[in-house]
């Protein structure tokens, strides 16, 4: 895991650069709900009563917005869910540390239409370009990340030697993806009920004696 390196002051950031900020976290839950490819700046203006031309000062093509925009979600998803793990213990506590982090952003609705990268993940699976790339960039490093924790819960002897941290990350992935779909779709408030109980199974199957009580 990369460490976690804040400063003790910060400056506060520019007027333009705060506006920018509070604009792209609106667009995030615009393109939660709406999808990234209805987010254009006429519909973006819209939702803040801005003129398209102020809205153009900041962003200068649809693109360049839903860039912008999965760049923003993808800070807020380290934000909510990565950072906090860092502070947690290494080994298997970190591990359920991103596990229940990711679980509770769509359950708090951190992203109004449920998880942004789930979405857009679905919306841009099949198309090119440097929108897509940039959602396979984020989920990419959301995997690693997981399969890092696996591999850290390994080496502490949390979890059996014989675990392919790749893989095991790959089906705790599947299951927090596959309870989104749930709750989101087919509206099933046990989606992360049950997502919980099958990634503590999935973790417990392959604990050591050595490995700390685990509970989400």
């Amino acid at each position: 895991m990369p460490e976690l390196h804040i400063a003790k002051t910060e400056p506060r950031p520019r007027k333009g650069v705060r506006t920018r900020e509070s604009i792209l976290r609106v667009a995030v839950d615009l393109a939660s709900v709406e999808g990234l490819e209805g987010l254009t700046i006429g519909r973006l203006a819209d939702e803040l009563k801005m003129s398209k031309s102020g809205l153009f000062a900041h962003f200068g093509s649809k693109e360049e917005l839903q860039l912008a925009t999965t760049e923003m979600a993808r800070e807020i998803f380290v934000e909510h869910i990565v950072r906090p793990a860092l502070a947690e213990t290494e080994g298997v506590k970190r591990l359920l540390k991103l596990c229940q982090g990711w679980l509770n952003h769509v359950e708090s609705h951190v992203f109004k239409g449920g998880c942004f990268f789930s979405a857009a993940s679905l919306e841009f699976d099949s198309r090119t370009g440097p929108v897509r790339d940039a959602i396979v960039e984020a989920m990419k490093h959301w995997l690693s990340t997981l399969a890092r924790a696996v591999d850290v819960a390994k080496k502490a002897r949390h979890i059996k030697a014989s675990v392919n941290a790749e893989q095991f990350a790959f089906e705790i992935y599947s299951l927090a993806m596959g309870a989104n779909w749930a709750l989101q779709l087919l509206d099933d408030r046990t989606a992360m009920k049950k997502a919980r109980e099958n990634i503590l199974q999935r973790i417990k199957a392959v604990a050591t004696s050595a490995c700390p009580p685990i509970k989400l």
